[in-house]
């Protein structure tokens, strides 16, 4: 009776290939045609109607590309000038910052969800006419960059430090700080999908209202709300 062998443990350098996502095989398309047209710092991609024709592809999908070259400073993408390119890092880096990202996406929304619903609740027992005063200002930026085509980014970063200053609380405003550069990939990332913008600033008057009321908990669940919408991005979906 021949005996069997017993299973071969598998290489730790022997792990499944997985297979790319579309949007990261763009990313590498559009580096690649960075280096090879010679394009430099301050010069502009193709438009992103023909980038997606050329590359048999929806725009959505070169959109969803170029945000993630946007969110590691690689361009810039500006309402009405198109992607400007800021920064020309080797393929292989900008690569393996993506699939990073992608997998501490998740961890950045949780850790949103734990300190800024807090701070909502802060804000609203604390406030000052001061802090509603500058609340309200992150709104009409906000409100004013999407009334001209734009995505809000600026406005919404204004709104949630508003918020964070309304609480009055230094630890978890310090807490804040230390995560704002991953809040900020996960924000130009979430403000890049269609209608996003125009929902957020909905979001961002329902927890204005709350907190000008002084209603903690309507401030909390909004706040709540708010961070569950927009963590439904497009990253998440395709992991």
């Amino acid at each position: 009776m021949t005996r069997e062998a017993a299973p071969r443990k598998r290489p730790a350098t022997l792990r499944p290939v997985s297979r790319p996502r579309l949007y990261e095989q763009l990313v590498e398309r559009l580096l690649d045609y960075v280096q090879s047209e010679g394009l430099d710092v301050g010069e502009r991609l193709l438009p992103e109607r023909e980038l997606a024709s050329l590359l048999g592809v929806s725009r959505a999908s070169i959109s969803q590309a170029l945000v993630a070259l946007e969110v590691q400073g690689i361009i810039d993408v500006r309402h009405g000038d198109g992607a400007v390119i800021l920064d020309i890092p080797p393929e292989r880096q900008v690569l393996a910052a993506l699939r990073a990202r992608r997998n501490r996406l998740q961890e950045v929304i949780e850790a949103r969800e734990a300190l800024e619903v807090k701070l909502a609740t802060l804000a609203a027992q604390r406030h000052t006419a001061e802090d509603l005063a500058a609340i309200d200002d992150a709104l009409r930026v906000m409100a004013g960059d999407i009334a001209d085509g734009g995505r809000g980014v600026a406005g919404d970063e204004l709104f949630h430090g508003a918020v964070t200053h309304a609480a009055h609380s230094g630890l978890l405003a310090g807490l804040m700080i230390e995560i704002s550069e991953l809040v900020r990939e996960s924000r130009i990332e979430s403000l890049a999908q269609a209608g996003r913008p125009e929902e957020s600033l909905r979001a961002h008057r329902k927890i204005a209202d709350a907190i000008r009321a002084g209603d903690t908990a309507a401030a909390g669940a909004a706040m709540a709300a708010h961070i569950t919408a927009v963590s439904d991005t497009a990253l998440l979906r395709d992991a």
